[in-house]
């Protein structure tokens, strides 16, 4: 181990293998973001109505997947982009930081990920244990087959001083393993069985002006492949599952790669970041985190939720109600499939009314408003507004999304219109800034009951552009996000070719977003 790089050893739930991690010096840094982390980590795991019998829980594993490479590559090279939800043998993250303590920073790197762990229930009979996909005791507990996982992380730091002059490589280790528990009555025991997984870190720095660098991670499978034909849930037990990435260090900060600096757009956009999506973590911009799920920076948690549903895509309220309306028979097969199961579903069950009525919602956005101005004394009244309050009877009448139109430019825009989509650098959605530039054919123009005016439009290049008009699925831009192509009511002429670019943006989408328009 070269001197000056401290590093933490593999640790996992079930085994651990290597040296303690290190005590963690800037101890909220990562604590910042730990809540985040772990909805990534177990996100899509285990699924409402989280049985084994449900289709959606045969199919696991989706997201920060890395494979052996002579496995996932069996069938040609991987495409990299930053969707975590490709299957590769790599992650990469590059990001910028300022150095604001130089000679003396130091940077953190923590991967964390999933090891798949085989649970075989076996049953006992003429002296000798049997496989078997499900068996219940004499106590009526039913036990199945099911694939678990155990959570395993890295930590290396190392002065920034060395990665400058040429990085560092950190092996991972999550070590095989056997675990054997024996269930009552002799009915039979439970075995869980860890293949090892092994990995490498990398981790480089780049010198930038200005004293700023580029630093990159990138990890990698480093483990012996299977069979090139291997069906994919017996590869998984070599992969590493959920890969995502946090980072921190001492006298450094971090720039934000989805809405940086106006100076430092450019060198945002060169970051090139593969299988993941790196994001500002905690509020003071000294933590990072990059995933394999695409993410607003400073994420977090809401409050009211009392705890992970692995479906971050869903709404709390939505899936604690369908999940108190499990029969009794599922629910003895959900708490039978997975311990993360049982303990969803042991939450639900017990949950006391006011942390359940917090699940209805929150406003987050309310400002005070400024006191009205007097009018001065003997001003006539002010006009009645063309339309009723929007609670009111009618408040809609003359409102058409189809036909209205509103100025964009000095321009017309409405239902049949042209644009071009120019997502705003501040504010906007995370994945609306991949459609910085694409064409759209606008489909509806929308009033909101707060005044503001979104458009629907539907992108020129998307094979199921009418399908998705068909069922009323658009994506949604304010006016002053989009840019007048024509004038309405001529949607059949060809689309103008969008600007043009840099090459290395038109071979591969792993460079990050950073804000276009000004």
């Amino acid at each position: 181990m070269a001197e000056g790089l401290a590093e933490g050893g593999t640790a996992c739930a079930a085994t651990r293998g290597g040296e303690d991690p290190l005590p963690d010096r800037s101890p909220d840094a990562f604590e910042q973001v730990s809540a985040v982390a772990d909805a990534v980590l177990y996100e899509g795991y285990l699924l409402y109505p989280y049985r084994r019998s449900s289709a959606k829980n045969r199919v696991r594993w989706q997201f920060g997947v890395l494979f052996p490479r002579d496995w996932v590559e069996a069938d040609g090279p991987v495409v990299p982009g930053v969707s975590g939800s490709a299957d590769s043998w790599y992650q990469q993250t590059e990001c910028l930081l300022r150095i604001r303590r130089p000679g003396s920073a130091s940077v953190r790197v923590r991967i964390r990920h999933l090891q798949m762990q085989r649970k075989q229930v076996e049953e006992t009979r003429d002296g000798r244990h049997h496989a078997v996909e499900s068996l219940r005791t004499a106590d009526g507990t039913a036990q199945l087959t099911f694939d678990e996982a155990v959570p395993c992380e890295r930590e290396v730091e190392v002065p920034l001083d060395e990665l400058l002059q040429g990085g560092r490589t950190v092996p991972v280790v999550a070590p095989a393993g056997v675990d054997v528990e024996p269930l009552p009555g002799d009915a039979g025991r439970v075995v869980r069985h860890r293949d090892e997984v092994r990995a490498d870190i990398t981790v480089t720095a780049e010198r930038l002006p200005d004293d700023l660098c580029r630093l990159r991670v990138r990890t990698t499978n480093t483990g012996p492949a299977p069979a090139p034909r291997t069906a994919r849930d017996e590869a998984l037990r070599r992969a590493l599952i959920a890969t995502h990435t946090l980072i921190g260090g001492e006298g450094v900060e971090f720039v934000s790669l989805t809405d940086p600096p106006t100076e430092l757009r450019t060198v945002a956009r060169a970051c090139r970041n593969e299988f993941t999506f790196p994001v500002l973590g905690g509020a003071d911009g000294h933590v990072l985190l990059s995933a394999p799920i695409i993410l607003p920076d400073h994420p977090q948690v809401a409050p009211e939720s009392p705890g992970d549903l692995h479906d971050a895509a869903e709404i709390d309220e939505i899936l604690t109600l369908r999940t108190m309306l499990l029969t009794d028979e599922e629910k003895r097969e959900a708490r039978a499939t997975d311990p993360r199961a049982a303990a969803i579903l042991d939450r639900v069950d017990t949950m006391p009314q006011e942390i359940f009525e917090r699940l209805h919602g929150a406003v987050r956005s309310l400002a005070p408003t400024a006191p009205a101005t007097p009018a001065p004394a003997g001003a006539a009244p002010p006009a009645p507004t063309d339309r009723p309050a929007w609670w009111q009877e009618g408040a809609d009448d003359g409102l058409c999304p189809v036909t209205d139109t509103v100025l964009v430019d000095g321009v017309p825009i409405g239902g049949g219109s042209r644009v071009r989509l120019r997502p705003r650098g501040r504010g906007a959605d995370a994945q609306d800034m991949f459609l910085a530039g694409r064409t759209a054919e606008v489909a509806a123009v929308f009033h909101d009951v707060d005044g503001s005016v979104h458009l629907a439009v539907t992108l020129d290049d998307d094979p199921a552009s009418e399908l998705h008009t068909w069922y009323g699925r658009f994506h949604y831009f304010r006016p002053d996000e989009l840019e007048p192509l024509e004038p309405a009511g001529s949607p059949d002429e060809p689309s103008a070719p969008a600007p043009a670019a840099a090459p290395s943006r038109h071979t591969t989408d792993s460079e990050t977003p950073a804000a276009e328009a000004e």
